[in-house]
């Protein structure tokens, strides 16, 4: 059966995939010639974000409006996509929406931005703002605490495990390693974390320090990886270290390469986000904030703990895609 939970607001910290980090829309409504330009920013976390870009082109659809992408390559540009963002207040376009690379960095843009008259909505992952109109994301440290949960659930109980998260200072990335920190105290010390290190986003990265991590801890029995990168990288790190299916992976999203790795059991299970909602709640949020109507503080696109028995459930098969 899907396993789902809601969790309270106060835990809630930001999200994404991170989907994270640079692409943009541009938001023209066709009613009336009224013109709306916003810009999302986000990186290549591969379908996740292809996933992210359709919801929020079936929006723009539906709203009569157009959507254009622009951003940085990679989730660790920071100044880039400050440049981004500013680039655009200068040209004056009607809203933004923005998935931060960082919590805190981004924020004097967003002051920037809002001061200036343009409006900003962020979604997947948050900025430590009070007075961000909009979050509109997974509740990423409920996400990264159900992943602890299986995760504990599938070694037994007890037992020492690591914890692969993706980039320091990502609202979302610190969210998910609260989240599965907080499933490893609740054990009462019966699970250990003796490892936590960073994948930065990639794939090469990620299955090294995965490698480092079992080498340094050959009692380790799991690894909690809390994006893409970080759960293929673990994936070929335990396939080449021939323990597959004896250190067992949980991680987050559903890419192709992710669901071939449940498929082939060198991951045991995936916490998938809802991006194609992520995209269209945020166009539909940039959208009301640029005609200057409410918008609501926070959506919570929700979670979905995937294994082998529920992949092919109708929930998950929407979630991943096909």
């Amino acid at each position: 059966m899907a396993e789902q939970r809601d969790r309270s607001r106060e835990h809630w910290k930001g999200s994404g995939q991170t989907a994270s980090a640079g692409a943009w829309l541009a938001l023209r409504d066709q009613h009336g010639g009224t013109e709306f330009t916003g810009y999302e920013s986000e990186t290549g976390e591969g379908k996740v974000l292809a996933i992210v870009k359709d919801g929020a082109e079936a929006a723009a659809k539906e709203a009569g409006a157009t959507v254009l992408w622009k951003g940085p390559s990679l989730e660790t540009d920071v100044n880039g996509q400050k440049g981004i963002v500013e680039d655009f207040v200068t040209q004056k376009v009607d809203a933004i929406v923005l998935a931060a690379t960082d919590a805190d960095a981004l924020v004097p843009t967003i002051e920037k931005a809002e001061a200036a008259g343009v409006p900003v909505i962020t979604i997947d992952s948050g900025v430590n703002y009070a007075n961000v109109r909009s979050l509109v994301a997974t509740d990423n440290q409920a996400g990264g605490q159900l992943g602890g949960e299986k995760l504990i659930e599938l070694i037994g109980g007890e037992g020492e495990v690591g914890l692969i998260p993706f980039v320091k200072g990502a609202a979302s990335s610190e969210a998910r390693e609260a989240g599965f920190k907080a499933a490893v105290e609740a054990t009462g010390g019966k699970v250990k974390l003796v490892s936590t290190l960073y994948s930065e986003s990639s794939i090469a990265t990620a299955a090294k320090v995965a490698d480092d991590m079992m080498t340094a801890n050959p009692n380790l029995k799991g690894i909690f990886a809390a994006n893409e990168s970080g759960t293929v990288g673990a994936a070929n790190a335990v396939k080449a270290k021939g323990k597959a299916g004896e250190i067992l992976v949980v991680g987050f999203d559903g890419s192709k390469e992710e669901v071939a790795a449940l498929q082939d059991g060198s991951v045991q299970a995936l916490v998938l986000q809802d991006p194609f909602k992520m995209g269209g709640e945020g166009v539909k949020q940039a959208i009301l904030a640029a005609r200057g109507e409410a918008v609501e503080k926070l959506v919570d696109t929700g979670v979905l703990v995937v294994t082998k028995d529920n992949l092919d459930s109708e929930e998950a098969k929407k979630l991943l895609g096909y």
